[in-house]
Formats: C-alpha cells, structure tokens, sequence
C-alpha cells in the first residue's frame, strides 16, 4: 500500500483529483511491484526508438528550430535525443515529446487510449537528468505519470476521444505527475500542478481531415505544459483543485460520459502501466486489430492481393471517429490514418513498417487495394470497445469465396505482447530508419535502460558530455 486507507478514503472523499494527486505525489520506488518496474523498462526502450525515429522528419524539426531559437543561450543538462544537444528540461521534453509521436509506433493503452510514453518520458528525463536523478527515480516518476494519465483517459470518456486528442489533453497531467514526483512535490503542489497543467489541456482532432502537423504539437505542449505546471508548483504558484470533476473542469468542458471513480480506480493496487500495449503496425493503432485479422486471414488461406477482391472492416465507433475522415490521403502521415492504405500495405508486402510508408502508401497497386476496403461499425466490437480491441475482416475473393478473420488480442497487448528481443529490434529499426543512432549506439542505450533501477545518476544517452 501507498498509503494507509484512512489517508486515501479521506483524499477520495475531499476529490477525486485530490486522490490522484495524493497518489503522484507519494510514490515511491519501494511501493512498486517488481514486474511493473520490469515494464517500465520495457516501454522505456519501445519509447527510445520512436523518439529517435523522429529525427529528419520536418514537423519535428520545426519543433527543434523553434526550441533553438527561443532557448538560445539557456544551459541545461536535458538531452534532446534527435540532435544530441544539451537544453533546458522545458525545451527537451518539448521536443522529444514531438519526436517519438511522428512515426505511429509509440505506445497504447486501450482503454484510456491513449498514448503514455510520448508524453510521460520526455519530462520525465528531462527533469531526471536536469536535477541528477536516480534511475530508480526516474522509473518511479514515469510509473506516476502512466498511473495518472491513463485514468485521467478513462475517466473523459469516449465522448471525449470523439472530438479531442486524449494524449494532448489528459497527457498534460501525465506530464506534471511525472515531473512533480521527482521534484518531490507535496501532495497539495501536486494538486497545484494539476490544476495548471489540466487548464492548459489541448489537443482537437480536425488536425487529422487536414493532416496536420498538429498532431505532434499536441503531445509537444503537453509534456512541456506538464513540466512548467510542475516547476510552478514548487514556487507556490496555485491551480484549481478540482480542475478534472469540477463544475467548470476538464470533464464539464471537454466531456458527456465523464466517470470520476476511474480517477482512484484501485490507486496502489491495479497498475495501468502493466496494462499498456505496443504497436507492431506503424499506423493508427485503431486500424491495428483489422490489419492483424486481414493477417491471420491472408495466412491461413495463402492468399494474394490479387486474389482479394473486397475487404470489410468490422470496427469500433471510435476508429470510424478518427480514421472516416481519411479517405483518401495526400501524405505519408495521412496514410498512417487510412484504413485502407495500412490493410493494402500488409496484403501486398506483408508489413506495414515505417519504410513500408515511406516507399509504397501511394503506389498505384496501394491505391487500388484501398478502394477495395471499406470500415463498418460492428455491434460486437463497438460494445467491446475501449476495454477490448477485437479485429474482425470479411474477406471476398476473385474466385467467389467469403472468409472470415478474427482477433481478440492484437500483437502488442499486454497478452500478445513483444518479447525484449523483438522491442530492441524495432527500436534499431526506428533509430537507423531516421539515421539518429548507430546499431552498437542503441545496444549501450539498451545496457543502460535495462539496468535503470541500479543507475545512480542518469545521464545523457547519447550526448558526449
């Protein structure tokens, strides 16, 4: 137990938000369970890779020009992983909190979904390298980050996933819960810090009919708004304390089927960090369950992409939400948002990787196939829906056959998941992808991630000091 129950009945009956704060501020890395520390580390490595796959790509070095040009002349010892430079944490959890959400690999939890490590880690390493921080430290802060804003998630609702970007906007309380455990700030700061960091909570999903650069500045603003929220508190400087349930809060404004009891759901004894899953496909993860049915149907009938003549999507309401809008799209990100595009990349090549995007999501053949799918709501999978991802495909073919795929678990859930092995791999992948780091630089970043929890100071992972 985190605390004795008397202490947290009594937090829960002041708020909800008081709850969740006392729990930030009050981890601590002997309160953790073995296996969720383990994990950590796990979606610590996935996150490295998809922060260096960034590298190159022009929204995010756009993010990086614009940290350069206003933080010029500021010293700090944060790191930011795509140039290997040395900032203020402010500037470096902006950036890398932009970085690792560019190529559609980072991380997922369903039934918040929402995405944790684009906007949990980036504070969290800026401020643990900034002030000397401990590894132990810093796993114990960015488990009070997943903690935090996976319920802050669930708590919104699906209503609110319809119209915002739950990572830019409960992503700004991951990011102050993470910054303000290893800031060692009280109970009532971290309350503070969630009021500031849950007033500036954004992120609206039009960014995807346009294809946006946006998107990355959703999770860009959050961890950096996380972080200052955090700083403040520890002056002293006050926010709303009821800033998620009150009568003008985050769920007032911003939802219709706000739960608050998702807020102190099992507080020190259900860990929702254990829960999130990876991405295998480098899409939205919405079109992941479909794409791994199409998969298990093309296997087990060996068929062809010529051979498939239409391909029915059975979805939940929330990916007809955000991948409707893409029917046909005018850009590699885009295409990472076309139901279509993914499922023709995995029947002509198999895969559906970040060069898989890059090389084929306008070939003529792709184009053709994605006019072969289309998505409809399915009664089953939508009242599944966020708790489970189920995949379901109806599949014709040229020589007049109906098949039928189904997968309960798509690969990367906590019960399909990836082995050690099969993370470094796609992080060497997403890192020599982006030219950002060396094979033999990612296995001395892998020797030191794997062994956080005995690291006494962290430092730069790449950066030569």
């Amino acid at each position: 137990m985190l605390y004795d129950p008397r202490q947290r009945q009594s937090a829960m009956n002041d708020s909800p938000s008081a709850a969740l704060a006392s729990f930030a501020a009050s981890l601590r890395f002997e309160d953790i369970p073995e296996p969720v520390l383990c994990r950590c580390e796990d979606l610590f490595v996935d996150w490295f890779g998809s922060a260096l796959a960034g590298k190159g790509a022009r929204p995010i070095e756009a993010i990086e020009c614009f940290a350069k040009q206003m933080g010029a002349g500021a010293s700090g010892r944060s790191e930011v992983l795509i140039s290997r430079r040395l900032t203020t944490p402010f500037f470096a959890a902006m950036v890398n909190a932009a970085a690792s959400h560019f190529v559609e690999q980072d991380d997922v939890h369903c039934g918040a979904v929402f995405h944790p490590a684009t906007v949990v880690f980036p504070p969290a390493l800026a401020v643990a390298q900034e002030i000397g921080a401990s590894g132990g430290e810093l796993l114990t802060a960015s488990i009070a980050g997943y903690e935090v804003g996976i319920r802050v998630g669930e708590f919104l609702g699906r209503s609110h996933y319809e119209i915002f970007h739950t990572t830019g906007t409960a992503g700004s309380l991951a990011a102050a819960a993470a910054a303000g455990n290893l800031l060692r700030l009280n109970e009532t700061q971290m309350l503070d810090a969630f009021g500031s960091a849950g007033t500036q909570a954004a992120g609206l999903w039009e960014v995807l009919r346009d294809g946006a650069d946006s998107k990355q500045l959703h999770t860009a603003k959050a961890a950096a708004n996380g972080l200052m929220a955090a700083y403040l508190a520890r002056q002293g400087f006050t926010g709303a304390k009821r800033i998620l349930e009150g009568p003008r809060g985050m769920a007032a404004g911003m939802s219709r089927d706000a739960d608050p009891e998702k807020l102190t759901d099992g507080l020190g004894e259900r860990w929702a960090t254990g829960e999130t899953s990876f991405k295998y496909h480098a899409s939205c993860r919405h079109t992941h369950p479909a794409a791994d049915a199409l998969l298990s149907v093309i296997n087990t009938y060996k068929l062809t992409a010529d051979q498939i003549t239409e391909v029915t999507a059975h979805v939940h309401q929330g990916a007809m939400d955000v991948l409707g809008t893409v029917t046909d799209p005018q850009s590699v990100h885009q295409a990472k948002f076309s139901m279509g595009t993914v499922l023709a990349l995995l029947a002509i090549f198999g895969h559906a990787g970040v060069r898989d995007f890059d090389d084929h999501w306008d070939d003529p053949q792709v184009t053709d196939f994605r006019r072969r799918v289309r998505m409809v709501v399915d009664d089953e999978v939508n009242r599944s829906y966020p708790v489970r991802w189920i995949g379901k495909v109806t599949v014709k073919t040229s020589d007049g056959r109906t098949l039928y795929g189904r997968i309960d678990e798509p690969r990367g859930d906590p019960a399909n998941t990836l082995s050690r092995p099969e993370l470094e791999e796609k992080a060497v992948q997403l890192a020599e992808y982006s030219h950002a780091a060396t094979k033999e630089e990612m296995k001395a970043a892998f020797a030191q991630i794997w062994g956080l929890a005995r690291v006494p100071r962290v430092g730069p992972f790449l950066t030569s000091l």
